[in-house]
């Protein structure tokens, strides 16, 4: 590379961690210092409106969409994004290819009393702004009531110290980043609590049509969370879900094979469709896409308005 490379980043102390990482990656797998590298923050709508459900002010795209204007433009080369974050639709131009290696992808619950979630008094008040949460947690919990909550981590633990909230939902791999590891007071498996598809993993964007960009992140894409990403990606492509679709997906690798588990929620959350199948490695797409149809056709699309 001949030139100074410009990395965009959401202004939130995690998302420029995620940032910071991919920096580092970037100079370790190539010729260039971290001189040469530049983080712009970049503002987002997602982070400017906090009282509102994202479905309601037109979802996971403002988490991404200014950053990409800035990439299309030519004002930064390289856009960094945490997965679970990005629609799933590809914008046009612009290619998202470049997965680091995933962090752990499991919830966690941080109460203020250290209580687990079967222990939490009944009708307790937990924090989230994910329908796939909500209905996930009265799953096991029934009695629970579920609030908005909106946030960086900092700010819905202020929330809950303050005692608007008995509890709050995040993912552990923010928590870890964060080093705020000793604030948990469960960590839930991913078979309890199904994550998000992408939870855990940094995603680097990218021009189309730069190929030395292009060549510069392959090097320091991880493969297996790349086959992880793209398996359950595939499943939301299909389901053509959005902020309200309450779907959890999650993909491992074990050996030469791929195994991904899916459940999906009804609107109201009264009814889960779930679905678990594994194929070889290099067949991660089609069995996305193969677990998606099976869901939409279980579910008879009562996951969508």
């Amino acid at each position: 590379m001949n030139k100074k490379i410009i990395i965009g980043s959401r202004g939130s102390k995690l998302a420029l961690i995620y940032a910071e990482i991919a920096k580092e990656k970037i100079v370790q797998n190539s010729n260039l210092n971290s001189d040469d590298i530049f983080i712009k923050v970049i503002k987002t709508q997602g982070d400017e409106v906090q009282d509102a459900r994202l479905s309601e002010i037109g979802g996971k795209g403002l988490f991404s969409s200014n950053i990409e204007k800035e990439l299309l433009d030519e004002k930064i080369d390289i856009a960094v994004h945490a997965l679970k974050d990005m629609p799933t639709i590809e914008t046009k131009g612009l290619c998202t290819e470049t997965f680091l290696e995933r962090n752990d992808p499991r919830e966690i619950l941080i109460t203020k009393n250290k209580k687990k979630l079967r222990e939490l008094e009944p009708n307790s008040i937990i924090g989230t702004s994910s329908f796939r949460r909500e209905f996930q947690i009265k799953n096991i919990r029934p009695d629970i009531d579920c609030k908005l909550i909106r946030g960086n981590v900092d700010t819905r633990i202020k929330k809950l110290k303050d005692g608007l909230y008995d509890a709050v939902i995040l993912s552990y791999a923010g928590i870890n980043s964060l080093e705020m590891s000793d604030q948990v007071s469960e960590v839930f498996s991913v078979e309890d609590l199904i994550p998000s598809a992408g939870q855990g993993i940094i995603s680097l964007q990218t021009r189309e049509k730069e190929s030395e960009i292009k060549r510069l992140l392959t090097k320091i894409n991880h493969q297996e969370t790349c086959q992880r990403a793209i398996a359950e990606r595939n499943v939301l492509k299909v389901l053509e879900g959005d902020c309200e679709t309450a779907v959890g997906v999650h993909a491992v690798v074990k050996g030469n094979n791929i195994v991904v588990v899916a459940e999906l929620f009804s609107l109201d959350g009264t009814k889960r469709f779930y679905e678990k199948k594994s194929s070889e490695i290099q067949n991660a797409q089609e069995l996305g896409e193969q677990i998606g149809k099976i869901l939409k056709t279980k579910s008879n699309n009562a996951y969508k308005k």
